[in-house]
């Protein structure tokens, strides 16, 4: 039999389609061979290695298929760029593919779709015509409209960046108000929805995360087979002959008020070695996932296609079933739980000295809210656990603090909007979540057993999957310089960059009302972090090795870490083939050897996550400010452009556009170094970081789009502007604080209303 290596290598090479019939024509395979091949190939497309092709060919996960059909998305010259009508490898992007027309060319156009042969080429693929088929519909995630004039139906996309309404020539049974599915087809003024689906009322309780999950394809049921054998690994026995009996330690989860899974806990006591003066040992017990969720089974399967679990203000959509995530895999206070626990070392500088990992059985002494244990360390509320836990825990945590001062770790401590809803799921308010010490204790020992993961599989010798975050691009770094340069702070491109280096510009910006917007441009200036199976370092942790151990539940790369974690410590579990689960805990050798494929995948699932996450807040702020239409609020210009400038409501968020047309009918100049827009009768000036007052003018939260205007309204002609004393452009109206500016640069763009 070929392995899966020997299979893809057949499949990639080929010139024809290759189905089972060619593969195992290719291999010589006969009778119980090709029952077995057939096995294989399911796995492997289970696993995402490779994926089904009309006609039953098989192609690589990612690649494209022999034959298939392409759609023009746009022409460059006289070469056509298209994409796959049909993509479905989840999180990967569509690859732009390079076609060639046989005969006349110009005979197709944008919007067309073509039968095509594919072939790699170089890095990218080529494709050759081989006929024009017709036009297929766009799928499009809109609300139902009626115009009241004529009775006519609308179709009101919830992407905000598509700003026409659609007509519908086929609502099916879709009612005015209602959040549908629909299909586009048509050309330019003649395109029209059909209705495919109705998923129900936009505005009720919990549609504006299901908005999220339509519009960016996040699994949100799980395989009945999945559910299945979740259930069965849930009866999977806990004996302490099997694990390391810690249920006499008084370990705590301390987690947010609202929190849905419980999957880290903690420990920590003097070190009683005289070898170690003023040294701790500490225990961060992790839910160990990798014992229930077994490498090529359904679960595993299902929580590779979601890469991580979604976090709405109304919802989790788990990465595992809900019999694992919240219960069996969800350390809770009074219970017997299957734990991986790292056992650390730390001296009195903060550094960690050693580290073991053990599989174990815990029995938590509590489960705490970060507010809870922060009011019994303070002394605000009595807790039973204040002196024989937390305060020893509090004492270790200043010693891991110590080290984390003196690496000097990017420090940028931004407001994170919550959400709060009552039990009917209804906003009742938009806040700004509180930094306490209890927040730092928790993140600094899920650091620090992060650290221990990565460097004891570097000790074995094991596969990693680093969390890499690497330095700014020198692109990044000119734009930052020149930003810094319009509040008059000096920038050196010619240094070797740290994370010190710019808590040391955070530290020289002593306004107040400025440093929020030098922390936001400075977070723009980093790189995205990545999962990745080499190790680049972590840079905003100042970091050299790091991994994600601590949240395997909900984060498929810290289960993978566990599985090596199995295989590098010999912590295999005897096997219950009673259970029907597949045998090993272990890291499969197919997916060590292909990390760096399954490391892109989740890591483009994360920032999948992120955008969901993201949009569905900016709907539920734009939901919330819907009855405040009309109120004057005071906000702080985030971003300019030329077209207008952005604005966010200091109280409780909600970003929004001052389009440049409603700022009075006059000029205004677009510095793009300096971020400003400036008026050319008054010199009104609108900068990044100033502070004013705004009217809210619309707040749409079915597309979580927010719109403000002055306060006296667009489009009026204020007095003439006579010039600032000091000769500068500029110019503010009484009780506005001047905006210190250098002198205008060259590469300023005119912008009329």
């Amino acid at each position: 039999m070929p392995d899966r290596a020997a299979i893809l290598k057949f499949i990639t090479e080929s010139y024809e389609p290759a189905g089972k019939r060619e593969i195992a024509k290719h291999f010589k395979l006969r009778g119980a061979e090709k029952i077995a091949l057939k096995a294989l190939l399911k796995d492997m497309a289970d696993e995402g290695l490779i994926d089904s092709a009309p006609g039953r060919a098989f192609h690589k996960m990612g690649g494209l298929p022999k034959v298939t059909v392409l759609k023009i998305i746009e022409v460059e010259g006289r070469e056509l760029i298209g994409v796959p009508d049909n993509w479905q490898a989840e999180g990967m992007p569509a690859p732009k593919v390079r076609i060639s027309e046989r005969g006349r060319s110009g005979a197709l156009a944008v919007g067309d779709r073509v039968l095509a042969r594919t072939e790699e080429a170089g890095s990218g693929y080529r494709a050759f015509v081989m006929k024009k088929l017709q036009r297929a519909g766009e799928q499009l995630l809109g609300v139902v409209e009626r115009d009241d004039a004529n009775g006519k139906l609308w179709l009101k996309p919830v992407d905000k960046r598509i700003r026409r309404l659609v007509p519908i020539s086929d609502p099916g049974k879709a009612e005015p108000g209602q959040l549908v599915l629909a299909e586009q087809s048509g050309l330019r003024d003649r395109v029209s929805a059909k209705v495919t689906e109705v998923l129900g009322e936009p505005f009720a309780p919990r549609s504006f995360s299901l908005i999220a999950v339509h519009k960016f394809g996040i699994p949100l049921e799980f395989p009945e087979e999945a559910i299945t054998e979740a259930e069965r690994a849930a009866k999977l026995p806990l004996t302490p002959d099997m694990r390391e009996d810690l249920r006499h330690v008084p370990i705590v989860a301390i987690d947010p008020v609202d929190a849905r899974d419980h999957d880290d806990a903690i420990w920590a006591a003097p070190d009683e070695d005289p070898a170690n003066p003023g040294g701790y040992r500490a225990i961060v017990a992790i839910a160990d996932v990798s014992y229930y969720v077994r490498p090529g089974g359904a679960i595993d399967r299902s929580a590779r296609k979601r890469g991580n679990s979604v976090y709405f203000p109304d919802r989790v959509v788990p990465m595992l079933p809900e019999v694992l995530s919240a219960d069996m895999c969800s350390l809770k206070a009074g219970q017997d739980r299957a734990a991986m626990v790292c056992h650390l070392v730390i001296d009195a500088k903060g550094k960690l000295t050693s580290w073991k990992f053990t599989r174990a059985i815990v029995r938590l002494a509590g489960n705490i809210a970060y507010e809870d244990a922060q009011a019994a360390i303070d002394g605000e509320k009595p807790h039973d656990l204040t002196d024989s836990v937390l305060r020893p825990l509090w004492a270790c945590w200043k010693l891991l603090f110590k080290a984390r001062e003196a690496r000097e770790p990017l420090d940028l401590d931004l407001p994170e909007r919550r959400i709060v809803l009552d039990e009917a799921g209804r906003i009742v308010s938009v806040a700004t979540r509180e930094r306490l010490d209890a927040h730092r204790l928790v993140e600094d020992y899920m650091i620090a057993a992060n650290v221990a993961a990565a460097k004891a599989l570097e000790a074995k010798k094991a596969p990693v999957v680093y969390r890499v975050h690497e330095p700014p691009s020198r692109e990044k770094l000119v734009a930052l310089k020149d930003y810094l340069e319009t509040f008059e702070i000096s920038f050196a491109l010619g240094q070797v960059v740290r994370p010190s280096t710019f808590n040391g510009i955070l530290a020289k910006v002593t306004d107040e009302t400025v440093k929020p917007l030098v922390m936001e441009q400075v977070l723009r200036s980093q790189t995205q972090a990545y999962y990745g199976p080499r190790n680049m370092g972590h840079f905003g942790l100042s970091l050299a090795s790091y991994g994600h151990f601590t949240s395997p539940i909900r984060r498929y790369a810290d289960l993978l870490l566990h599985r090596a974690l199995v295989d590098g410590f010999g912590l295999e579990q005897p096997n219950t083939p009673k259970l029907d689960l597949p045998p090993t805990t272990g890291l499969a050798d197919h997916d060590a050897a292909s990390l760096d494929r399954i490391c892109q995948l989740i890591s483009q699932f994360e920032r999948r996550a992120m955008e969901a996450e993201r949009e569905t807040v900016d709907r539920y702020v734009a939901a919330f400010l819907a009855t405040r239409v009309g109120e004057i609020h005071k906000v702080r210009i985030t971003g300019v452009q030329n077209f207008g400038f952005f604005a966010t409501i200091e109280e409780f968020g909600g970003d929004g556009l001052v389009p440049v047309s409603t700022l009075g009918a006059e000029r205004f100049w677009y510095d793009e170094k300096a971020q400003t827009l400036t008026g050319e009768t008054t010199g009104e000036q609108y900068a990044v970081g100033q502070r004013l007052e705004l009217r809210l003018a619309e707040a749409d939260p079915i597309t979580g789009a927010v719109k403000f205007e002055l306060p006296e309204g667009g489009n009026f002609m204020r007095t003439p502007y006579r010039g600032r004393p000091d000769g500068k452009p500029g110019g503010n109206r009484p009780g506005r604080p001047p905006i210190k500016r250098r002198g205008r640069p060259s590469n300023i763009r005119h912008q009329s209303r």
